[in-house]
């Protein structure tokens, strides 16, 4: 039996966590992980979650009833739920669990409160450059996650050529660095020593990456058993240009600055 009753994916944007969700949610066994908080504000959580609130209900009732409505998606009939935090969230539901839970105490504590014991994963992408162009790949396309045969998982908009841009990536790579940061800072002032996975691991052995977290968690590693990714990378000759130009550009530009032209 898991001595656990929550894990929390922590993670940032293009680091491999639609892979890991949907490889979990595979197992039958590791509940449903997704973005039930997502957004910047309630008001996202609630549409994203299918609650309407009544009218009279105070600021308490609303986020009682998102919090459980969010376990119970997140269970999917298991006993343990599964949350995916990207970092850029952290702040508003530490803040939002902070009114539930109230008192004077870590934030991990109220995660334990209103969660269970709580197994924190860490999920990176150690390529900063990749991360960024994956993302603004993602984002000037409109499609962000596709299936291994192609088909397509994640539209967010018409599609539209991407296009390089190397103030953009730049910008990309320093919000990547800046969000990988503020989790391990978030992580020293609470005192938690994560479960930590890299994109690399990841996409280099799925399957090996999940049967890691299932021992963690303790759960039957045979839960694993004929699993396959449900995504495929989106890398391509484009991504390797991008890179490849982005490093150039980087070196010229320093290069100016340093001869003070």
């Amino acid at each position: 039996m898991t001595a656990f009753q929550s894990y929390v994916i922590c993670t940032s944007p293009r680091s491999g966590s639609t892979l890991l969700c949907t490889l979990l949610a595979a197992t039958g066994v590791a509940s449903r992980p997704a973005s039930y908080f997502y957004g910047s504000s309630v008001a996202d959580w609630l549409e994203e979650l299918g609650i309407v609130p009544d009218a009279g209900s105070s600021e308490r009732e609303v986020l009682d009833a998102a919090f459980s409505e969010a376990m119970r998606q997140g269970r999917y009939g298991t006993g343990l739920f599964g949350l995916r935090q990207q970092q850029p969230g952290l702040d508003l539901l530490c803040e939002k669990l902070a009114v539930v839970e109230p008192g004077e105490m870590p934030h991990s504590e109220r995660f334990a409160r209103r969660f269970g014991t709580t197994l924190f994963i860490h999920l990176t992408r150690p390529d900063k450059l990749a991360q960024a162009v994956s993302y603004l790949k993602a984002e000037q396309s409109g499609l962000w996650h596709v299936a291994p045969d192609g088909t397509e998982l994640e539209r967010l908009a018409p599609h539209r050529e991407p296009a390089y841009d190397f103030d953009r990536l730049r910008a990309c790579v320093e919000t990547m660095t800046a969000y990988d940061r503020n989790w391990e800072a978030w992580f020293r002032r609470e005192e938690i020593d994560p479960l930590r996975i890299s994109y690399d691991e990841l996409s280099a052995d799925p399957v090996e990456t999940l049967l890691i977290v299932l021992e963690k968690l303790g759960l039957d590693r045979a839960a694993a058993d004929g699993i396959e990714p449900g995504v495929r990378k989106l890398a391509d000759s484009t991504s390797a240009d991008w890179m490849a130009r982005f490093r150039q550009d980087f070196l010229a530009r320093q290069d100016r600055i340093d001869s003070g032209r």
